[in-house]
């Protein structure tokens, strides 16, 4: 009963508290970060007395919101719990320096606090619509984020954000239903047993896909990623990076390992999916010049690596242990890793007042402990040896080989080989640019070097146990990373029952990193130092039309299709009109009703009656020098024609429709709620 009351504490707590530490004063960065290391400390004794012993932990609130929430904590929930509590406490501690003398910040708070609550209930949920609910909250809660500093960058950014939140909402919503329709259950241990698999599960489970994809930031929903990523607070780009993007790979994983378990179509497309996600990423990375722009890019490639391991799962069957074990390690890497490395990012912008490589040339020359903590980041993203990124990515392409698959998927190891170079020369380019490279302008360059106070201490510890974490996990992979990932083999519907031992820095292994690390040096030296550089300034190349939302999905969704539709909607239109006519002159000949009125109704005429009774009352009397002669009976019908053509006009406008659906959804929640 304890350890019940404390599941649920864990998510429902933040939303009371966040409200709290909104209107706690000069107190709130206090308030939050005790919050925020409670719910740590809270998850640390979950995982502790439940998740390591493997001792399943169920809650529900039953009934609430009509279907009643379902919660569960098993090995794989617990390690993604534990991992974002961790990251919120620590962010929070940044977040005292990053927001110190800003406005607004007891909303950043409020907002930051609720979404940890429904980040906690989307990885905790037991049903999809649980996820669903929570993931919605998450969704319109860390919209704010995007917008806090309301800039016209951050709230056009911030449109794109919801847009894709909300039309992947919806169409995630509409495949739920179509599974609770078929097969009468949401339970996420239920869709393992669903089968087969039709073509009516293949749609519901693609408008699933949809609305995770969009989230996890999969091309070719990807968008938001490098536009939310550098306008929104650092604090926030390392959640929205590390763990949120998480809560889309975890519905993925939901599909593709119970719903379509061991499918190879599937695991094809989700592969496909993968590959280009994990190319476009890091090239698109490979020209940012904005700090945090890189990240973000680099974001979207590490989801095409996990992806990439999903769908080897599904493509692998039963002997899945490699590519299961390195999906479920790179996700668990690269949520510390993008912690650190965003977590430094929002060091250097406080400092230097920008994110353009360029300004920022130099600033960490003199700053040894932001520049091992940023060169471990770097090092572990980069799938270098004896770092956390080398032995996920080592799994991941020891389960490619092991497929095998001829030709495709040679090209398949060879763009993932690409890529993790690709990854390295990026992340290079950030380091030495950063922390290596002098300025051109000698008294920025004096500046940087002489700031000796440009870290709290509580930033300075934040920053420094992540970093040691991201490093003793690379260092002791076989006693610490393994471990953990065989936590989640029951809910990755893990079919094998003996480990092979996996030999990271045998030969053979070390043989990809080293082609990673040559292609690096090749793209960093003959590509970005020659072609991208000039003049020793970083340039950017790429074709600023070259973008997804303003090439196609702009153009047909506020032009196209409504021109299509509108043009649709006018035929029909003119067809249903002709068709009345001709029913009307032909078939359905309108007769003279002998009670038919020519015009008005029995209200009005009653009134009009009245008023010309009263006329010929007032001519008879006091008005007999100026008698008036007004026909109010017609004088009325008139009024209730305007009335009527106005009602009418009103009933059909948009805003009148928007604000009775408003009315409706909010008597719909009340309903719900009580």
């Amino acid at each position: 009963m304890y350890s019940h009351m404390m599941l649920l504490s864990l998510i429902l707590l933040p939303f009371p508290a966040g409200i709290l530490v909104c209107f706690a004063g000069k107190r709130k960065h206090l308030l939050a970060a005790c919050f925020t290391c409670l719910e740590c400390i809270f998850m640390g004794c979950l995982f502790l007395g439940q998740v390591l012993p493997e001792v399943e932990l169920s809650a529900a609130l039953p009934k609430l919101c009509g279907f009643g929430l379902q919660f569960v904590l098993d090995g794989f929930r617990g390690v993604f719990a534990l991992i974002a509590t961790f990251m919120w406490a620590m962010v929070t501690l940044l977040s005292a320096q990053y927001f110190q003398g800003k406005e607004q910040v007891g909303r950043f708070y409020l907002f930051l606090l609720w979404t940890l609550g429904a980040t906690l209930g989307v990885f905790l949920s037991a049903d999809l619509m649980t996820t669903f609910i929570f993931f919605e909250v998450m969704s319109f809660t860390s919209y704010v984020w995007v917008t806090q500093e309301e800039t016209a960058e951050a709230i056009s950014a911030a449109k794109t954000y919801l847009a894709i939140a909300v039309i992947g909402g919806l169409t995630m919503l509409m495949g739920i239903f179509m599974l609770s329709y078929r097969y009468q259950t949401l339970s996420i241990e239920a869709l393992l047993e669903i089968s087969p698999k039709d073509s009516y599960t293949w749609i519901a489970g693609l408008c699933i896909l949809f609305g995770f994809a969009a989230k996890a930031g999969a091309f070719p929903v990807h968008i938001w990623l490098p536009k939310a990523h550098p306008v929104a607070p650092a604090p926030a780009s390392a959640l929205l990076s590390g763990i949120l993007t998480k809560t889309g790979i975890y519905g993925v994983l939901i599909l593709s390992c119970r719903l379509f378990h061991n499918d190879r179509d599937w695991g094809f497309l989700i592969l496909v999916l993968g590959v280009i996600t994990m190319f476009l990423g890091a090239l698109l990375a490979v020209f940012s010049i904005d700090l945090k722009r890189t990240l973000a890019c680099s974001s979207m490639s590490q989801i095409g690596f996990i992806l990439v391991g999903i769908g080897m799962q599904d493509l692998l069957g039963e002997e899945n242990q490699l590519a299961l074990n390195g999906t479920m390690l790179h996700m668990m890497n690269h949520s510390l890793i993008k912690l650190v490395l965003f977590m430094a990012a929002g060091v250097i912008y406080v400092n230097a007042h920008s994110l353009d490589l360029n300004k920022l040339r130099g600033f960490g020359v003199r700053k040894p402990f932001l520049k091992l903590s940023f060169l471990t980041g770097a090092l572990a993203i980069g799938g270098v040896p004896f770092f956390g990124g080398y032995i996920s990515k080592t799994l991941l392409h020891e389960s490619i080989l092991e497929y095998g698959g001829g030709f495709v998927f040679a090209i398949v190891e060879w763009i993932f080989l690409l890529s993790g170079g690709m990854t390295l020369a990026y992340m290079s380019k950030l380091f030495l640019t950063i922390f290596i490279e002098k300025n051109t302008d000698t008294l920025l360059q004096e500046k940087y070097d002489t700031q000796r106070s440009y870290m709290t201490l509580p930033t300075k510890f934040a920053m420094g146990i992540s970093t040691l974490i991201l490093f003793l996990f690379g260092l002791f992979p076989n006693t610490l990373m393994l471990p953990t990932a065989r936590l989640g083999e029951k809910f990755l519907a893990a079919e094998y029952t003996e480990y092979e031992a996996v030999h990271f820095f045998s030969p053979e292994n070390l043989k990809g990193a080293g082609i990673s690390l040559l292609l690096a040096v090749f793209i960093y030296l003959l590509f970005i130092r020659k072609a991208l550089m000039k003049q020793g300034q970083h340039r950017m190349l790429w074709p600023s039309w070259l973008d997804l939302e303003t090439l196609v999905y702009r153009p047909v969704l506020l032009k196209i299709l409504p021109l299509l539709f509108g043009i649709l909607c006018r035929l029909l239109d003119c067809f249903v009109d002709s068709l009345v006519v001709l029913f009307r002159k032909t078939l359905y000949k309108d007769t003279p009703l002998p009670h038919e009125r020519p015009e008005g109704s029995a209200l009005s005429d009653f009134l009009g009656g009245v008023c010309n009774l009263w006329q010929r009352f007032a001519n008879a009397t006091y008005r007999k020098d100026s008698p008036t002669q007004r026909d109010y009976v017609h004088e009325f019908a008139l009024k209730l024609f305007a009335f009527k053509e106005s009602n009418f006009i009103i009933s059909r406008s948009l805003s009148f429709g928007l604000l009775l659906f408003c009315v409706g959804l909010c008597l719909t929640l009340w309903y719900i709620i009580l």
